[in-house]
């Protein structure tokens, strides 16, 4: 199960496709696989060629968004402003695995954040809420030599299970304990919207390009204001 009903009256306009996939194997990205991705990095510096980064439209939401929970500094970003600042500066999207590199290209593509968590390593019902007391996070993106443990501020929009914060900062950086790996058989991945970009589009590229690259099954929800709460 996952809910957003933490969020809805003060951010209405949020909304979130899930797509759970099993039965997957995942790998290193292959030729077909790696060329998709250098054509999306084409298109969107053709789209964006000479846009501020602040006047594209998933960008400009999501600024709006973390501001309604206090986040005014820019080194603060959303997930999909971090993958269009790095290839609109001319840089290649980053190469992890298959699954990861797929959804950061369908990512790119729609303008939305996505993220992917191995479901064998979340416990208990998914949600994206307020920070509490005792909430853990150990950040994914540390620098070396860095203490990863970083717990949420007071009043952080989080994604977290029910022991732990899977993402800070609504989709500002991952967990480090659910991270998808090549071990990973089962998966949850959301596509995130807070006023701009179309969640149902990205499901249905996620759901058709995850069988492709990774084989397995995938099926999607979404929750949104009507529908706060979806189960699968």
């Amino acid at each position: 199960m996952l809910s957003i009903a933490e969020l809805t009256e003060r951010f209405p306009d949020f909304r979130v496709a899930v797509v759970v996939a099993e039965g997957l194997s995942v790998g290193e990205r292959d030729a077909a696989l790696d060329a998709e991705i250098v054509q999306a990095e084409a298109r969107a510096r053709a789209r964006w060629a000479g846009t501020e980064l602040s006047a594209i439209p998933g960008v400009a939401a999501w600024r709006t968004a973390y501001r309604g929970f206090g986040v005014k500094k820019t080194s603060y970003r959303s997930s999909v402003e971090r993958l269009l600042k790095r290839v609109l500066a001319g840089d290649a999207l980053p190469r992890v695995n298959a699954l990861v590199d797929f959804y950061n290209k369908v990512s790119l593509d729609e303008g939305l954040c996505l993220g992917c968590d191995d479901l064998d390593r979340v416990e208990g019902d998914l949600a994206f809420r307020y920070s509490r007391p005792g909430d853990s996070f150990l950040d994914m993106g540390a620098a070396e030599g860095e203490d990863p443990n970083d717990p949420p501020k007071t009043g952080e929009v989080v994604y977290a299970d029910a022991v732990k914060v899977l993402c800070r900062r609504w989709n500002w950086r991952q967990d480090a304990r659910s991270a998808v790996t090549a071990e990973t058989r089962r998966v949850v991945l959301t596509a995130q919207s807070n006023g701009a970009g179309d969640v149902e589009a990205a499901a249905a590229r996620l759901v058709e390009g995850i069988a492709r690259v990774c084989g397995g099954q995938a099926r999607a929800l979404v929750a949104e204001w009507a529908r706060p709460v979806v189960e699968w």
